[in-house]
């Protein structure tokens, strides 16, 4: 089965990233308005839905001579969620799912910086949706660096965790007559986030 990506080369392809600066250790804040923290999910065991937190937070410290030094904390609104239609997002905010009035924040806090191959690591933390908290590795890979135009240095990073909801608590579904549920317990949560440095 083919990838879900325009073939290399393809019209749709980036331009190349910028790596433009060789040492970018530092205190960083997350820049909300160049970064993005999707969702995806099987809906009726037949399509993907996706959508993303609009309100979010975060801080990084970036130690490349050592990366078990550096750190990363995210904390997300969980009203914020946004799947583009509105009865969804509603019952995504109620007690069935996130439960937003009881518990307004998700909350990711690094335990362990891992460098396993250029420009890629393994972030080791503990992840709190609702009341529950589990050890989770994401990784990701260092997408570029660069001095921008309002001099800012700033690192990009993308990165996806995939989880069984039901390890948080979040076990509502539906069974359909045909087999199978309304909505997938394995979901994945995707990172692209650009950070500015602020030291």
């Amino acid at each position: 089965m083919a990838k879900h990506r325009a073939p290399d080369g393809g019209p749709t392809d980036f331009d190349a990233a910028t790596a433009a600066l060789a040492d970018v250790t530092g205190d960083y804040t997350i820049d909300v308005a160049h970064t993005r923290i999707g969702i995806r999910a099987r809906h009726a065991m037949v399509t993907t839905v996706r959508g993303a937190f609009t309100d979010f937070e975060g801080e990084a410290h970036l130690d490349v001579a050592k990366p078990g030094a550096s750190t990363v904390g995210i904390r997300i609104r969980t009203a914020s969620i946004d799947t583009g239609q509105a009865d969804r997002d509603a019952h995504l905010r109620s007690p069935d799912f996130l439960d937003v009035e009881r518990w307004p924040e998700l909350v990711f806090a690094s335990t362990d910086v891992e460098q396993v191959d250029d420009g890629v690591y393994e972030v080791t933390g503990d992840l709190t949706i609702r009341d529950v908290t589990r050890p989770v590795t994401v990784e990701f890979t260092l997408t570029g660096s660069a001095r921008d135009p309002f001099g800012n240095t700033r690192v990009g990073f993308e990165g996806a965790l995939a989880i069984k909801r039901s390890d948080w608590g979040l076990t509502w579904n539906t069974p359909l007559d045909t087999g199978g549920v309304l909505v997938s317990d394995r979901i994945q949560i995707e990172f692209d986030v650009s950070v500015i440095r602020t030291d």
